[in-house]
């Protein structure tokens, strides 16, 4: 059997999908940004905090943030207790672990417990009634400690008895957030104003420790941020458009509403992302789900999964939130290794979702996420320029079909030179136009010719180091048969210095000092 025909329309394929995933990716971009920069440019019609402490139905929000081994949680914590909300309204729950308190890290010299302690010692006496810290027993991951934040008794305490549930949100932060100060008023103004939702995903930007990084790492901050932009966030904009597709096609065609459903389930429906910081659930909502899902290793993306499942909608929350990028390359693969692990383990959650309805829905969360995260992850580094190559040399073996000639050599060309554009180009520029609309101050200009070289063209760094994360986890499933996730580990690292905006509620808008 003569494989050449075969190969060639196999790279043919990949070329075309590689060329269509980046238009798309552009395309994801440009919507993100623009829908940030609306909702920038309308944050003078958010309620005042005077107005939303009059307003009975304004809603309340109980923010977690698991820690461990955490120097600079103060940076969060006063950034967090500092937003521009009512003070009754407001309550963020530092949850530590009971084996730090017992020994804390020898570079630290004290828990992060501790350190949570002697901020609220600092802080205003408003601001310290809005901060509480909770001890979790035993061992656990992340997961675990935000559910030990969402027990009964911690809701007792923290919260007054007659708050509803379906009033109060429950946000996450990560112990390297920056958030805005402006993100709970914009929520309140979605609720109040009768377009709110169950769950909200706001912006997370791994650029906090920006001005730290080397050139490889500066390009690995913009290319995870970018993911975030043109994946994350544009999903679930485009989520809400093609549920409302789906929902006037029914209405136009009622008698073939049965056939009409699950196809556009099956073939058009994206699942839902959650990132697990700068997210909002609302509290009854987390409670009919169990808690946060402790599963796999990485809870966001179950969470996701388990409110597309029940039809919830997340929506797109335009706040910018600030994170660090591990600061090494191997700290950037095993975060990606973490990530990859989490994958894994949903496959066995999204099988028994499918074993216990068996919709369309359900299907298509199963097959893509196995197709396109499981299997595509891993190999994407490789097969992506192994089959452009192979689509140039190929392209001579059908030099007399003048049209398979030009697609053969025409579609490695565009995808190569989409690569350069979107992943170099356009990605930087984007990223440098939310600088108005981050929580501090970012210098996100490449400042040298090597760096504006390699940024351009060194582009696909990060997705190396994310295929190499992948294969560890894959290799050490091979050999042990289990992959322990590690921690990031920020105890080394220097401290970020705190925002005086953060700090201020009294200060102007996002952007003003930038």
């Amino acid at each position: 059997m003569d494989l050449i025909p075969l190969l060639f329309f196999i790279a043919l394929f990949f070329n075309i999908r590689a060329s269509f995933k980046l238009a798309l990716d552009w395309r994801g971009m440009l919507v993100t940004t623009r829908f940030v920069r609306d909702a920038y440019a309308r944050l003078g019609e958010l309620p005042t905090e005077d107005q939303l402490d009059r307003e009975p139905a304004a809603p309340v929000f109980l923010h977690l943030v698991p820690a461990f081994q955490e120097p600079d949680i103060a940076v969060t914590v006063g950034a967090l207790v500092a937003s521009r909300y009512p003070h009754g309204r407001l309550h963020v729950v530092v949850v530590t672990k009971e084996e730090e308190e017992r020994d804390p890290h020898p570079a630290m010299g004290v828990s992060t417990g501790e350190l949570v302690r002697r901020l609220r010692e600092t802080l205003p006496p408003y601001q310290q009634k809005r901060l509480s810290h909770v001890v979790m027993s035993g061992s656990g991951r992340k997961a675990h400690q935000l559910n030990w934040g969402l027990r009964p008794e911690v809701l007792r305490e923290v919260l007054a008895e007659e708050t509803d549930p379906s009033r109060v949100f429950v946000g996450v932060s990560d112990a390297d957030s920056i958030p805005d100060p402006d993100t709970y008023r914009w929520i309140a103004y979605r609720e109040l104003g009768g377009q709110g939702s169950l769950a909200y995903q706001g912006i997370p930007l791994s650029l906090a420790n920006y001005d730290r990084l080397t050139i490889r790492g500066k390009i690995c901050a913009i290319q995870q941020s970018s993911i975030f932009i043109r994946v994350s966030i544009a999903r679930l904009l485009n989520e809400v458009k093609r549920v409302r597709l789906l929902e006037r096609l029914t209405e136009r065609l009622p008698r073939l509403a049965w056939l009409v459903r699950p196809t556009f389930e099956l073939l058009f429906r994206r699942s839902q992302i959650c990132l697990g910081h700068n997210q909002f659930v609302r509290l009854d909502v987390m409670q009919s789900l169990g808690g946060f899902p402790t599963s796999g290793a990485t809870e966001d993306s179950t969470l996701g999964y388990a409110l597309g499942r029940r039809g919830i909608l997340i929506q797109a929350l335009p706040m910018v939130e600030l994170t660090d990028l591990p600061e090494t390359s191997e700290g950037v693969i095993r975060q990606n290794a973490r990530w990859y692990l989490g994958v894994l383990d949903d496959i066995p959650y999204l099988r028994r979702a499918w074993r216990e309805e068996r919709t369309a829905f359900n299907l298509a969360q199963l097959v893509r996420h196995i197709g396109n995260k499981v299997v595509e992850w891993p190999i994407a580094a490789l097969v992506y320029p192994v089959t452009g190559w192979l689509g140039w040399y190929l392209a001579y073996h059908h030099e007399g079909h003048r049209f398979w000639f030009y697609m053969a050599t025409g579609a490695p060309t565009v995808s190569l030179l989409l690569t350069v554009w979107v992943g170099g180009i356009m990605t930087q520029t984007l990223i440098q136009d939310m600088r108005p609309y981050l929580p501090r101050a970012v210098d996100l200009r490449r400042k040298s010719l090597q760096e504006r070289f390699l940024g351009t063209f060194r582009c696909q760094t990060y997705w190396l180091l994310a295929t190499r994360g992948s294969w560890r986890v894959l290799w050490a499933l091979a050999r042990h048969g289990r992959y322990e996730p590690a921690k990031t580990d920020r105890v080394t690292g220097r401290r970020v210095n705190l925002p005086s905006r953060a700090l201020s509620p009294a200060e102007g808008g996002p952007g003003e000092g930038t």
